[in-house]
Order: C-alpha cells, then structure tokens, then sequence
C-alpha cells in the first residue's frame, strides 16, 4: 500500500491537484485507513495508466473517464475469457472438439 504523498513523488508527472481530482471523480479509489488514503499496487497501476494517459497522450479530464470505461470493460472481458478458456480445458476431448467445431465449422481437426 502506498500513501498519497509517495505515489506523487513516486511518479515524477503526477500533480497532486490532479490525483486529488480523479480520486474526487472516482478515477481511482483509495482505502482509508487512519485517516490516511492507501492505494494498492493495482490503483497505483491504474495512476500510472491515467498519467500516460493524460500527460503523455494529451487525453484530456473530460475523455479520462470514457477511456477509462473502455479499458475497464476489456479487462473484464480478458478475465471472463480467461474463465471461459480454463472452464473448456477442463473438459473431456469430445467436449472440447464440440465447442472448436461450433465456434468454427469449418475448422478441419
């Protein structure tokens, strides 16, 4: 977990006033402990992404958050596949050559 004030000295671009804003508008979202914001590895990922993003591509405050979405339901559906791949190796051969042969009927095993 890293404090507010070591990701903004961390990360060289971050500005404060502009963590302080995508953390107003939900963009990433710390725990609270103490009285003190934490971000986990994964939201300190994520400041990391929205810096490129903003500094870096120009990608201004109002299309953050819709590019943010976007990337949000990618991840999702990179997880749900992931799920959906494992759950098909775990089937029997004749499962699995009947879920290739629907997917592509023109597949030639």
């Amino acid at each position: 977990m890293m404090r507010v004030d070591e990701i903004v000295e961390q990360i060289e671009a971050l500005q404060r006033s502009d963590l302080d804003a995508w953390i107003e508008e939900a963009l990433v979202s710390p725990q609270e402990e103490a009285g003190a914001l934490l971000f986990s590895d994964m939201e300190c990922a994520r400041i990391r992404m929205i810096c490129s993003l903003h500094y870096e591509l120009e990608i201004d405050a109002e299309a953050l958050p819709v590019v943010l979405s976007l990337v949000d339901q990618l991840y999702q559906t990179r997880q749900q596949l992931l799920t959906l791949t494992a759950a098909v190796a775990a089937q029997g051969e004749d499962v699995q050559a009947a879920i290739l042969s629907a997917i592509d009927p023109e597949r030639q095993d």
